[in-house]
């Protein structure tokens, strides 16, 4: 957010954040004035999501192709969801899975008190490498390979105490999807995380996680884990995503929710304590449909969800809300604007600042604050798709085809505080022919395009810009100065610096860059607008403006 500074740089009273905010730029500042220079070149630009989530594939190839697309555009990072364990009975087990002529969940349980009956399907042939107990069976049928699990209902190992058993039967083919992902992105120098198994919700408040065989969807966890560690042992394998998600709220009844994630971070820690965790909660920043999460409420939910992890190395990757119609990608110039046709389509006619309560940089200087000291990691999901009208659709899905600009504003709204930005979600969303061509195509044609996140006005007239493909160029710069009067300068662009982010520990693909207005002031409370051509002739499509 903006900073005013005295020429001397001395620290005078601003909000936290700011100081927060002025130190991590005073440094960089000072080593992209030692390193960089105003004819430095900058790296063939490339967009700055690093990660997203794809339906992974058993296919080598069809998955060498999708993780070779997403790394042509500069991501390194792929994610998959998880899949659930749902109860079941002897009469829903997979017909296919027969030991001898019998039901095989029934046959592997010969001889002991079963507690209660579950399946899995992950597209992933488990067989010999999952089998632990003695009561453990595989079966081939066919095209099925079918795994059971017989799993204690009390304690741990292979023997119940109480002699009472869950028996799990697990579906799946002749490949693997985790398999083969994790050893396309280790081939490709990317990193892949694995979707974890995920209760079912409850039947009475159906979006809240099912609790009731919450021992046994530990170590099945535990098992799935086990499994990963034998057969998927790769560098490509990062680590792991949890499936069950929630909004950004302190309330009480998410604490089930909390309780899955401490549940799959302590087996993490035990049995995979190499590889990290990613999280993906979302901004409801509506002011009605029963969002209306503050940003006090946000900065507590995620210090709650940050503390779940359990020694686990932990990203919390939140959820923007734009494609979804829940957050609200706007400055607070733009706050009596009204609202673009999608997040109409969604929240109804009106402007901005009536329609959400914060803007999607409030919330994300909140959660900054929210983790700090609980050694997790603030991340950001993009939503890269737009709800849906009869202009944008994609496929069959629910949502529809986004526009370039308006991915723009939204990473630019996510400011300089996620230390990484991924997007949900690669297919559909970036691959589908609608209105418009394939986003990967889009993002490719238009990958110069400046997109400014962040600025200081300093007290000597220098204002540096923070964000992606400054290089080079000119900035203008509108302001009002203590005085009252109105000035529009553009100034060529000095002191680029392609480091800016990986010298200040903040996200490595940030760069700056420095326009000198000469002497002058800030109006307190006044906006100022930026906007950039860089060395590509190219300027940023989406405003920037910030407060002094």
């Amino acid at each position: 957010m903006a900073i005013f500074r005295a020429e001397t740089l001395a620290l005078i009273r601003f909000p936290a954040r700011h100081l927060a905010l002025s130190f991590i730029a005073a440094l960089a500042l000072l080593l992209g004035f030692l390193h960089a220079s105003p004819a430095q070149a900058a790296a063939s630009p490339v967009y700055p999501i690093s990660g997203y989530f794809i339906y992974g594939s058993t296919s080598d190839a069809t998955n060498t192709k999708k993780l070779t697309d997403i790394k042509s555009v500069g991501g390194d990072t792929v994610i998959t969801f998880g899949s659930l364990l749902k109860p079941a009975t002897l009469a829903t087990i997979p017909t296919g899975c027969v030991i001898s002529g019998v039901n095989c969940a029934k046959a592997a349980a010969s001889g002991v008190t079963v507690n209660r009956y579950f399946t899995y399907s992950d597209n992933s042939s488990w067989g010999g490498p999952a089998l632990l107990c003695a009561r453990d069976k595989t079966v081939t049928n066919g095209g099925s390979i079918y795994t059971i699990l017989v799993l204690p209902a009390e304690g741990s190992g292979c023997t119940s105490p109480s002699g009472r058993y869950d028996v799990v039967v697990i579906t799946g083919g002749p490949s693997s999807i985790s398999i083969s992902l994790g050893k396309t992105a280790t081939s490709l120098g990317m990193k892949y995380y694995a979707g974890l198994p995920s209760p079912v919700k409850r039947t009475d408040i159906t979006y809240l996680p099912d609790l009731s065989y919450q021992a046994t969807f530990s170590l099945f966890t535990a098992r799935f884990l086990i499994y990963q560690a034998k057969v998927n042992d790769v560098p490509g394998l990062a680590g792991f995503y949890h499936h069950t998600e929630m909004p950004l709220s302190n309330g009480a009844v998410w604490d089930s929710v909390l309780t899955v994630y401490r549940i799959q971070n302590s087996r993490i820690a035990q049995y995979q304590p190499e590889r990290s965790a990613i999280v993906s909660p979302y901004i409801d920043s509506r002011s009605a449909f029963g969002g209306r999460v503050t940003l006090d409420q946000a900065r507590i939910g995620i210090n709650n969800i940050a503390r779940t992890a359990g020694g686990v190395d932990l990203a919390i990757a939140v959820q923007d809300g734009m494609g979804t119609g829940k957050g609200g990608s706007f400055f607070q110039s733009e706050a009596g604007t009204n609202v673009d046709q999608y997040a109409a389509a969604i929240v109804g006619s009106g402007t901005w600042g009536s329609k959400y309560l914060a803007p999607t940089r409030d919330y994300f200087w909140a959660l900054a604050q929210g983790v700090e000291g609980t050694g997790a990691e603030l991340w950001a999901n993009l939503e890269g798709m737009a709800p849906a009208t009869s202009q944008n659709p994609c496929q069959n899905s629910l949502r529809g085809q986004t526009t370039k600009t308006r991915i723009n504003k939204q990473l630019q709204q996510l400011g300089n505080t996620p230390r990484k930005v991924i997007s949900f979600m690669w297919d559909p969303y970036f691959t589908c022919t609608g209105t418009w061509a394939p986003m990967l195509d889009r993002l490719k044609a238009t990958s110069t395009t400046p997109v400014i996140t962040d600025s200081i006005f300093y007290g000597n007239g220098d204002v540096l810009v923070t964000g992606h493909n400054l290089s080079g160029g000119t900035i203008q710069v509108r302001w009002t100065d203590m005085y009252g009067r109105v000035y529009d300068k553009t100034v060529t662009a000095s002191y680029y610096n392609p480091s800016y982010g990986e010298q200040a520990g903040i996200n490595p693909l940030l760069e700056s860059v420095t326009a000198r207005l000469g002497s002058t002031s800030l109006g307190s409370g006044k906006y100022y607008f930026i906007n950039v051509v860089n060395s590509a002739g190219v300027r940023n499509d989406a405003l920037y403006s910030d407060r002094g």
